[in-house]
Formats: structure tokens, C-alpha cells, sequence
């Protein structure tokens, strides 16, 4: 379903402020796969998002989603293929749109573009038995603007805008981290929930290594560019916080004595 091979990314090449992002990634999930990626800070998670998701391309490898190669592929044509939901609730959503017009914005992102009304009744319904799954009464606001919902119910429907048409691939990037334990406990059931029903391909990232081990059937481990520790289903049934850390301390050699220093 998705497949990366050999990817590579410097940014600043050739000058003092020359950084290796991405160093020789390989990764393939297969269909309905969940794989939860965790690391430090400047591990290269984000720009591996960025990477499978178009915003950057890759200066080496190739980049395959549903056996479409879509290394060199602009991010607008690769959005049909893929939802992304990022850390800040602000992003992904129209903020000056009503909830009702950014599902229609979302319904359409992977159909052709007619000069049909983008809401009808039929399409209506459909956005309120939605809704209705997300348990936060927003079927009963489909006028709302966006901007006055509160952090949680943004994310909530950034969840449900992203995998309303049930993409090839869905990226999680620190989706819960801007949000208050409450909301982001109930973000976190949402995705277990939404990913589970659908069976969509998912790969998200989290500075929790606690939420990194309770979701999903694998996990890599990510440090200076390169994936450096991979565990499978079986594997990832066993694991630990305290098992993840004397993994990545026999790798780097180093003492690390909470998850917070490895990860923030």
C-alpha cells in the first residue's frame, strides 16, 4: 500500500547549516497496517511525513502509495490519495467556513469538479450520520464556522474530514500533543475507533511512547534521519516504555533514563 525505498533529504546542502532530514529510509506498510513512529526531536518524523505527503520531495528514492509511483506527483494531486491530520487543531480545517461547507471541501477531494452544488440534501444526511459517530453534538451545528468550535471538536472533525473518503494512506502527525488530557484522550479513541471500522492504511507520529505502544500493530523508532529499531505485531504485543529505552540505549550507547529525555 505504501512503499518507500531508499529515501533521502538534506536540507541546506553544501552550507554550514547542511542537514541530513532523511538518511536512506525504506518502509513498507501493507493494507490496513497502523504503524506509530516515535523519536527525539530533529529524528526526521516530520519530514517523513512531509516526504509521503508531497510538501517535500525526496532528493533520492522512490515513493509508492497503492502502486502508483508518486515520487515526483505535486502534494494537490497526491491529497486524493492521502488525509493528514497535523498537531495544530488550527490547520486542515477552514476556519471562516461553516462545518457543513468543510465536509463538502473534504466529500470532493478525491471527485472530479463539477459546478454541482457542493451541499445538497442527500450529501446533508450524510455529513449528520458523521457527525453523529464523533458523540460531541456537532450534527446539530452543520452552520457553525469552523473558528468557534473548541480545540478538541476541531481536531475531532480535522479526524473525520481526513477520512471521510477513506484514503489510500492517512498520516497522523502529533495529532493529540496541542490538546488537554480530556481531548486528547478522546481524539486518541476516535482515531482507535475510526482506523479500526475503516481498515485504513495509518501512520502517525507521537511524542508519547505510552500512545506509541497502544495503538496499532507496528512501531518504528526513528533517530538522526534513520529508522533505527522496527517492531512487528508480535513483537510490539510485548514491548514496553522501560523495554523501548534499553533497545534505543543498546543502539546509541547512551543513558537514557525517562522517556522525556529521549523524547522531547
Amino acid at each position: 500500500m505504501l512503499h518507500l525505498e531508499h529515501i533521502h533529504k538534506v536540507f541546506n546542502e553544501g552550507t554550514p547549516d547542511e542537514k541530513i532530514a532523511l538518511d536512506e529510509v525504506d518502509l513498507s506498510l501493507k493494507k490496513g497496517d497502523f504503524v506509530t513512529v516515535i523519536g527525539s526531536n530533529g529524528a526526521g518524523k516530520s519530514t517523513l511525513m512531509n516526504v509521503i505527503s508531497g510538501v517535500f520531495q525526496p532528493d533520492i528514492g522512490t515513493i509508492q502509495i497503492d502502486g502508483t509511483d508518486v515520487t515526483v506527483m505535486p502534494e494537490y494531486k497526491r491529497s486524493r490519495l492521502i488525509g493528514r491530520v497535523f498537531q495544530d487543531p488550527m490547520a486542515g480545517t477552514a476556519p471562516s467556513m461553516t462545518i457543513e461547507e468543510n465536509l463538502a471541501i473534504a466529500y470532493n477531494r478525491n471527485k472530479r469538479r463539477t459546478l454541482k452544488l457542493g451541499v445538497n440534501r442527500k450529501r446533508k444526511q450524510l455529513f449528520k450520520e458523521a457527525l453523529e459517530s464523533l458523540h460531541l453534538g456537532l450534527e446539530g451545528r452543520l452552520n457553525a464556522k469552523v473558528g468557534l468550535l473548541s480545540g478538541g471538536e476541531r481536531q475531532a472533525l480535522s479526524l473525520l474530514m481526513a477520512t471521510f473518503t477513506e484514503p489510500a494512506i492517512l498520516l497522523l502527525d502529533e495529532h493529540t500533543a496541542a490538546l488537554d488530557p480530556s481531548r486528547a484522550e478522546l481524539i486518541t479513541n476516535l482515531t482507535k475507533e475510526i482506523v479500526e471500522e475503516h481498515h485504513l492504511t495509518t501512520l502517525m507520529v507521537t511524542h508519547n511512547m505510552q500512545q506509541a505502544l497502544d495503538l496499532g500493530n507496528k512501531l518504528i523508532m526513528m533517530d538522526k534521519g534513520k529508522i533505527i529499531l522496527g517492531f512487528d505485531e508480535e513483537e510490539k504485543q510485548g514491548l514496553t516504555v522501560e523495554k523501548l529505552l534499553e533497545e534505543f540505549q543498546k543502539i546509541k550507547g547512551e543513558q537514557m533514563v525517562s522517556d522525556r529525555a529521549l523524547l522531547s
